[in-house]
């Protein structure tokens, strides 16, 4: 079922002055465009999921049943506050030679850029990106490992063996909606920016000020996961020889889903979509190579056959995103 994301709630909350640099910016974070997301009234909220079931099963006549009972899990899903100022002196915006407002426009594009990039890492790495901000999907998954750990449940992790410190990179398998990962905006709305007005600011020397148009930019962000199952993680993928991401890979990190829990998409740096194509590819022996199950042009031996850049695995599709970093730490 298709959700809304965040350019969706800023356009149907009315801030057209946000909703054409949110479009204009989300190339920078494009899992900002595919990630649903949802208001929320005030800015936390908490949902509750069945942990255990009632105990069932055949009996003999007059035979008794052992009593259980549910138990339940009550997560809280919290929202943060988001800002950042955007800040251009009233001199320079004037001699602007298309006016004022296009050279605000451009200072409130380039905040809203690294708005997008912030709120991209901190989807993927949480408090470690930002301390101050909401938890993200590492935080999350390794919370759910300890979880299902405990109850003796698979975990949703494949180790793809690199040895290389910090210079690892994750692929995460990740399932959408109001019971698996979606952003959540607090107090009825998304990313907002307030009217412009001018004030004097100070430069940061004592005594310097000058005038300048300000402008405010505010949120309240959260991530929500609501069961163990909505993320998968194939952790420690480097650029060591046979250590990278591929396809196998990838379907043994999907077989460990529980049935109805198929990831919507992987999330995965240019780096791991590399790793994906070569380990598709081939080397020419004979005759006619076969890349990916089609018959190709007749080659010379030895011959190097590029597969086609990957745009899904294990029939998921893709998403590249520079959220994703090839330095994390090993784990």
């Amino acid at each position: 079922m298709a959700q809304g994301t965040l350019l969706d709630i800023a356009k149907l909350n009315g801030t057209d002055k946000v909703v054409g640099l949110v479009e204009e910016n989300m190339v920078y974070a494009p899992e900002l465009s595919v990630a649903p997301g949802r208001t929320i009234r005030g800015t936390s909220y908490r949902t509750v999921s069945r942990d255990t079931y009632p105990g069932v099963g055949f009996r003999a006549a007059n035979g008794g049943v052992t009593y259980t009972k549910s138990t339940f899990l009550n997560r809280l899903h919290e929202c943060f506050i988001f800002s950042g100022n955007v800040r251009a002196d009233v001199a320079v915006a004037n001699a602007h030679e298309d006016g004022p407002e296009a050279f605000k426009s451009i200072e409130a594009s380039g905040v809203m850029k690294q708005a997008l990039i912030d709120i991209g890492s901190q989807f993927f790495y949480g408090t470690a990106s930002d301390a101050l901000g909401f938890p993200g999907l590492k935080t999350f998954h390794d919370a759910f490992t300890t979880e299902l750990t405990a109850r003796s449940i698979d975990t949703l992790v494949v180790d793809a063996g690199g040895t290389t410190a910090s210079t690892g990179s994750s692929v995460y398998g990740v399932k959408f909606g109001e019971s698996g990962i979606q952003f959540i905006f607090g107090n009825d709305s998304g990313l907002t920016l307030g009217e412009w007005f001018q004030q004097m600011v100070n430069d940061g020397t004592a005594g310097q000020d000058y005038l300048a148009h300000v402008a405010s930019m505010n949120a309240w962000i959260g991530l929500q996961a609501a069961n163990p199952y909505c993320v998968g993680r194939l952790k420690d993928a480097t650029a060591d020889a046979g250590k990278g991401v591929t396809d196998s890979r990838l379907e043994d990190l999907l077989a460990l889903y529980p049935v109805g829990y198929k990831p919507d998409v992987w999330f995965m740096t240019r780096r791991s979509r590399r790793q994906l194509q070569q380990s598709r590819s081939v080397v020419v022996t004979s005759g006619v190579p076969q890349v990916t199950g089609k018959s190709g042009p007749l080659l010379s031996s030895g011959q190097d056959v590029s597969a086609p850049v990957p745009t899904e695995a294990c029939g998921i599709p893709i998403v590249v995103t520079d959220s994703l970093v090839n330095t994390e730490a090993l784990s």
